[in-house]
């Protein structure tokens, strides 16, 4: 198990290198002066761009300049917004918080419906039940989230009138913004309306979760059918039959526990096209997250926004992956003994 997160670890530290070198070539690849797409600097300010200069390597080399691009990148020195002028490494913080806490719940709320609803659809094969619900996930996983999320804005918020349009809480409670996470902000604030804030957060968080937790909620669907039905076929279930054993036994001590395994395999992929998914998601609801900041910043050719979106969602990315990969071969040790084998 060591020697395999080792190798896992290596491999991230290698890709997060790949990473590096990638963001530290955009600043030339895009137009304008490097040293500005890099740092914000720009010329205007003469002493500050000299100072920049001599920070940043630029008066040497492109391989000292790689090194202190590092140097600050580890730092937290990712340079200042073209548009605000705030440092880019401040202003992340409270949106990584938002976006992570859209993101953990519709994965949550994903995994709480999708693994029993496969579990069902395998118990009852081929029955009206089973075909209601792939039916329903496969349709589902086939709406574009862009159009899914509009849909879900024109029935629940403008005809029913059951959440709003987007925002993520009415400005009128006034919660300082801590750590992005409009739940965990209210319950850190001193407001004397928290319950009435929190009812006002989750009115606006229910709409965009919903819309980003379809289309890993209908692959794990047919996952977890799949894999159930897979699993009930394989001869220690026929075994734990003839020994007399009940069918909840069987289900939740032999079917299950084995059952979850491509499940677990599946998360760090699903949780890459819920990132993916999220940035439109963000958009359309108005929601403060990376997301929307990176897409803004696109438009405003804001670039060390960009290279810092970039690095923050990548790297969220590589690092779940990687985390879901040890857990898988820690949980399933069988895994570990094919990659040795191989």
């Amino acid at each position: 198990m060591i020697r395999y997160s080792l190798r896992r670890v290596v491999l991230l530290i290698i890709t997060l290198w790949l990473l590096t070198l990638l963001l530290f070539s955009l600043n030339y690849w895009y137009p304008g002066n490097p040293l500005t797409n890099m740092s914000g600097i720009t010329a205007d300010n003469l002493i500050a761009y000299q100072q920049a200069e001599l920070a940043r390597g630029f008066d040497q080399g492109l391989l000292s300049q790689y090194l202190k691009f590092l140097q600050h990148l580890i730092n937290g020195d990712w340079g200042i917004s073209l548009v605000t002028e705030q440092p880019v490494f401040d202003e992340i913080k409270p949106l990584l918080g938002a976006t992570l806490e859209l993101g953990l719940l519709a994965m949550a709320l994903a995994l709480f419906l999708g693994i029993p609803l496969g579990v069902y659809a395998a118990i009852q094969q081929r029955g009206l039940l089973d075909r209601i619900i792939m039916g329903l996930s496969l349709s589902a996983y086939s709406i574009p989230v862009f159009w899914l999320a509009q849909l879900f804005i024109l029935l629940f918020a403008l005809k029913l009138n059951w959440s709003p349009i987007s925002g993520q809480i009415n400005p009128l409670y006034a919660i300082d913004v801590q750590t992005g996470s409009v739940l965990v902000d209210i319950l850190m604030s001193d407001s004397p309306y928290k319950t009435a804030a929190f009812y006002n957060a989750l009115h606006h968080l229910w709409v965009p979760v919903v819309v980003l937790a379809i289309m890993p909620l209908t692959m794990l669907i047919r996952i977890m059918r799949n894999s159930v039905l897979d699993v009930l076929q394989q001869n220690y279930i026929k075994a734990a039959r003839a020994r007399g054993l009940n069918d909840r036994h069987i289900m939740f001590r032999h079917t299950l526990p084995n059952a979850l395994q491509p499940i677990v395999r599946q998360l760090g992929l699903q949780f890459s096209v819920l990132m993916t998914n999220i940035i439109i998601t963000e958009v359309i609801f108005n929601w403060p997250g990376v997301g929307s900041w990176l897409v803004k910043s696109i438009y405003e050719r804001d670039f060390p926004v960009i290279q810092a979106g970039l690095l923050v969602l990548a790297s969220l990315i590589l690092l779940v992956n990687v985390f879901v990969d040890v857990i898988h071969a820690w949980r399933y040790p069988q895994i570990r003994k094919e990659i040795d084998a191989e």
